[in-house]
Formats: structure tokens, C-alpha cells, sequence
């Protein structure tokens, strides 16, 4: 039997179970996914016309969307920053390209982490965002080893009321967390 996608399973199954578990009456305030936003700061990288090819392309063949490169809003003197300088690139993720990076993430790039435990409870927000920080983007099947050595940032935006709605929308996607310490 095939596999489902990862839309299919939370239409067919994930939604039906949340409305369970939360006493839901509307098929509609079922906590969903509204979009998943990656960024990388690369700070002077994007000076040199090469590194920022190279970095844009790579983003590009992860997200599967070409990214928008974003400009300091306010000058910095300390941080030697001038507004308008180029400082990062962002990609907005929705729908189906949403569905299939999230399934990538977590089936193929977080399982291949060194020493990878799981991740961090500490990462929702209070209105129930999570945000995954990634510390070299090689880790993505796409990449050759060795050719990123960037970081990345992977903000998860859902629908839900809170982080505990939101926790456990991630839990039936299937987002590994990290195991509770038990403090006996």
C-alpha cells in the first residue's frame, strides 16, 4: 500500500483525531498548518556575487521556491550595517510545497543529524509557532556535503489557540520531540 502524503494524512486522519481530542465541533477550528517560512542570515556573504548564487540556489533546491533576499530596515553602526544592505534570504512555504518540505524535514533531513535526539520543546511561541533552527543546511539530501556550512531557521505557523494545540498538531504530522526528562 502506498504511503499517504503528508496532506492527505492530516485531511484524512490528523484532523479527525484533533477534533477528538480537543472536543471540536467544526471540521474547521481543527488547529491546521498556515505556512512554514525558512530564513538563513547570511550577513556579508551576499556582498560577493558568487556566495550569492551559490546561496540562492541552494536555498532554492531546498524549499523548492526561488528566495527573496532581505534588506537591513535600520543602520547599524556597531554591526557596521547601512539600511538596504543585503542581510538574509527568506522563502514563504505554502500549500502542497509546504506539505512536501515538512515531509522532506522530517522523514529525511532530521533523522540525518548528527546525534539528533529530537527537538527542542522550548521552540513554540505563545501563539503556538514553531521555530527549528538548523546549524549547517548540508544536512538537506539535495546538498553536497561539505558545500553548506550555513545555518538556517524553519518557522512553523499553524492555526492553533496555543503551543499545546500546536504540539500536538506536530506530534500527529510526526515532528520527532525530545523525550521528557522523568524527575523521579
Amino acid at each position: 500500500m502506498a504511503r499517504l502524503s503528508l496532506k492527505e494524512k492530516y485531511e484524512k486522519e490528523i484532523k479527525k483525531t484533533l477534533m477528538q481530542e480537543l472536543d471540536l465541533k467544526s471540521p474547521m477550528a481543527a488547529p491546521r498548518l498556515l505556512k512554514v517560512v525558512v530564513n538563513m542570515g547570511t550577513g556579508d556573504k551576499l556582498k560577493d556575487k558568487e556566495n550569492k548564487s551559490i546561496l540562492m540556489e541552494d536555498m532554492a533546491i531546498i524549499t523548492g521556491q526561488k528566495p527573496k533576499v532581505q534588506k537591513a530596515r535600520i543602520s547599524v553602526a556597531g554591526f557596521a550595517l547601512r539600511q538596504g544592505q543585503a542581510v538574509g534570504l527568506t522563502v514563504t512555504l505554502r500549500r502542497d510545497r509546504m506539505y512536501n518540505f515538512l515531509d522532506k524535514l522530517i522523514n529525511v533531513t532530521l533523522p540525518r543529524l548528527r546525534d539528533f535526539r529530537g527537538v527542542s520543546l522550548k521552540s513554540f511561541d505563545k501563539a503556538g509557532n514553531y521555530t527549528l533552527g538548523i546549524r549547517d543546511y548540508s544536512v538537506f539530501p539535495e546538498i553536497s556535503l561539505g558545500r553548506g556550512n550555513q545555518g538556517m531557521e524553519i518557522s512553523i505557523i499553524t492555526s492553533a489557540k496555543d503551543k499545546n494545540q500546536s504540539k500536538r498538531l506536530l506530534e500527529l504530522i510526526g515532528m520527532p520531540f525530545e523525550k521528557e526528562e522523568l524527575n523521579n
